[in-house]
């Protein structure tokens, strides 16, 4: 196992135990906060934009290159019909499902086994995509 894998590794043990931690792995307590009578998921979200938005505009700039490689680029802002469209199909989804990608694998870790049915639609729903875009 080399460098990349190991550190991509850790990030995902560490991130799907934040989402587990948070209760972000229980479709209970994400449809209660989508549907605005529990907000403490805020908090968790918040955090991460945090995070993110630090790595990305501090670190980036602390560092001559990548650590795992490659060099940093500028980032494009492009906005087109098929990103708000994937938007309101992934958050259409969410708020029927109460889960999201990342929220959906880490809940297997806590096993939320139904949740497979999911995942599945999800797989269902990239290839269909796949299929429209070749």
């Amino acid at each position: 196992m080399n460098k990349r894998n190991i550190v991509v590794l850790i990030g995902g043990i560490l991130f799907g135990f934040g989402l587990a931690y948070s209760g972000m792995t229980k479709q209970e307590i994400v449809l209660s906060f989508l549907q605005l009578e529990d907000l403490g998921l805020i908090f968790v979200l918040g955090g991460a934009a945090l995070v993110a938005a630090f790595a990305i505009n501090v670190l980036a700039k602390l560092q001559k290159k990548p650590v795992l490689g490659g060099e940093f680029k500028p980032r494009r802002r492009i906005l087109s019909w098929s990103i708000i469209i994937g938007a309101v199909i992934f958050g259409v989804g969410w708020g029927i499902s109460g889960q999201c990608p990342g929220s959906a694998v880490a809940s297997l870790g806590t096993g939320n086994f139904p949740v497979l049915v999911g995942i599945a639609a999800m797989f269902i729903g990239a290839y269909i995509r796949g299929l429209l875009d070749s």
